[in-house]
């Protein structure tokens, strides 16, 4: 079982910015690589990143170069960026790269399987307590941790587990590897779609919306809708996922704000496709309804065009 030694890591905002350090203070050399378009090369070198008040000066690549293959790749970008991410990889995959997405979702891995195989991916997400991005300056009180597991497709995908757990323990990244995965990756999803749209409509804080019943019944509702998809996903246990995803709900921290709330405050486009749009799409091949999800998902719609309209 080899070690992993060389890191690429794409994406470098609220997510990425955290296992970059992090990584990056663990490897030493060249051993860790930031992927980077020209133009996003350009914004790096010129307003470099500032976490925690320090300023990050990372070794850049692009993705035409094709002198460095990874060992391990993490994918942290915002979904929007997702579709170029997983074809600008391409040149630094080797037979056994180990791909990890930590974008929200329920979607990421089979499109990376499609392109790669999936002896090189394997089911993952990221929990931490809000981060905070400003610009180029990110703020975190380094409370996270990665979620993965075996995928059940890919025959090496039991040792590829045990070499990220080595690498993560090297590093001191919080990880998890739960007895189930792809229901683990369900129940944060269920929290997403509730907690991320309907906090960027209402502009509320996880406290605010845990303490408004009215709140909280519109979120079981949204879950609910997801909960049925994923009893026609096959995923197990779904009959207690509903009330496992208000726990998770109920875990945040209170003054936290979701990214989807501190993206429409900042004026950016936010992952409602990953969300809502994914709940939809999925209703639809399973013929379940989801007029909720469809609603929050025109709502945030509408403030993405408000935004387009405004000088």
């Amino acid at each position: 079982m080899s070690e992993i030694k060389k890191v690429l890591i794409c994406g470098l905002g609220a997510i990425g910015s955290i296992y970059a350090v992090k990584i990056k203070n663990c490897l030493k050399g060249g051993s860790l690589k930031v992927l980077a378009s020209a133009e996003r090369l350009n914004v790096y070198k010129s307003s470099p990143l500032i976490y925690n008040g320090l300023e990050c000066d990372f070794d850049y690549i692009l993705p035409d170069e094709e002198n460095f293959k990874a060992d391990l790749i993490i994918i942290a970008t915002k979904y929007s960026g997702f579709a170029q991410a997983k074809e600008d990889i391409r040149n630094f995959v080797k037979d056994d790269t180990i791909i990890l997405s930590l974008l929200n979702g329920v979607t990421t891995e089979k499109a990376l399987a499609k392109l790669y195989g999936w002896d090189k991916v394997l089911y993952s997400y990221c929990i931490c307590h809000s981060s905070v991005r400003c610009g180029r300056s990110v703020m975190h009180d380094g409370v996270s941790k990665i979620v993965f597991g075996e995928n059940e497709f890919g025959e090496n995908s039991k040792d590829n587990v045990l070499r990220v757990k080595a690498f993560f323990e090297e590093c001191g990244i919080d990880y998890e590897i739960p007895d189930d995965i792809k229901r683990s990756m369900w129940l944060k999803f269920m929290l997403n779609i509730s907690a991320n749209p309907l906090s960027a409509i209402f502009k509320m804080t996880f406290g605010e919306m845990m303490q408004n019943q009215n709140f909280m019944d519109m979120a079981n509702k949204v879950i609910a809708e997801a909960q049925q998809i994923a009893i026609e996903e096959g995923i197990k246990n779904s009959d207690t996922m509903l009330q496992d995803a208000i726990g998770l709900f109920n875990s945040m921290i209170p003054d936290g704000k979701t990214s989807m709330l501190q993206d429409i405050e900042a004026g950016r486009k936010t992952e409602i496709e990953l969300f809502s749009g994914t709940v939809v799409k999925l209703g639809e091949k399973y013929n379940i309804p989801t007029p909720y999800n469809k609603i929050i998902k025109e709502m945030i719609e509408i403030i993405h065009k408000n935004q387009d309209l405004q000088p």
